[in-house]
């Protein structure tokens, strides 16, 4: 059986190619095994935001390109969706697009007694990000995050 991040990165530029052809970029592609079953999740980005038809025209364009390179060994289930307001970020690609953004971070281990972290990311590097809060600018080091997502206030 081929890897996840195999074959993540076999399905990338096919998803990326047909994404760009409609008009969307590629937020996001997964390849993650719950319970018994595996999925393979592609999220699409564009500026006026993505609808339920948008996911389903990528859906259907994505889905014979998939049939024919034949990347995935084995069943799973394609699902195609937007990112959402509180957008994961998980790349260098997602951290460059949400400087200036207010994000939420939660933590492998807490800092001072905190394992939630919110504040507007100010910059990035490969070891750290730096959060500007209410108390100043603070470091986060970046094998300490679980999971970051832009924060939205309902």
């Amino acid at each position: 059986m081929k890897s996840t991040k195999n074959v993540v990165s076999l399905v990338t530029p096919l998803a990326c190619r047909v994404a760009e052809e409609l008009g969307y970029t590629l937020w996001d592609l997964e390849y993650v095994k719950e319970g018994t079953e595996w999925y393979l999740r592609i999220t699409i980005d564009n500026e006026e935001g993505i609808t339920l038809d948008d996911c389903e025209k990528m859906s259907r364009a994505i889905d014979p390109v998939l049939d024919e390179n034949d990347p995935i060994e084995g069943n799973y289930h394609l699902e195609v969706s937007s990112p959402g307001v509180e957008r994961v970020i998980r790349t260098d690609s997602h951290l460059s697009w949400a400087v200036g953004q207010v994000v939420s971070i939660s933590l492998y281990a807490a800092i001072e007694g905190c394992k939630t972290v919110v504040g507007q990311l100010s910059s990035y590097d490969t070891e750290k990000i730096v959060l500007v809060g209410d108390d100043g600018d603070f470091e986060i080091p970046r094998k300490n995050i679980a999971k970051m997502n832009k924060y939205f206030e309902f």
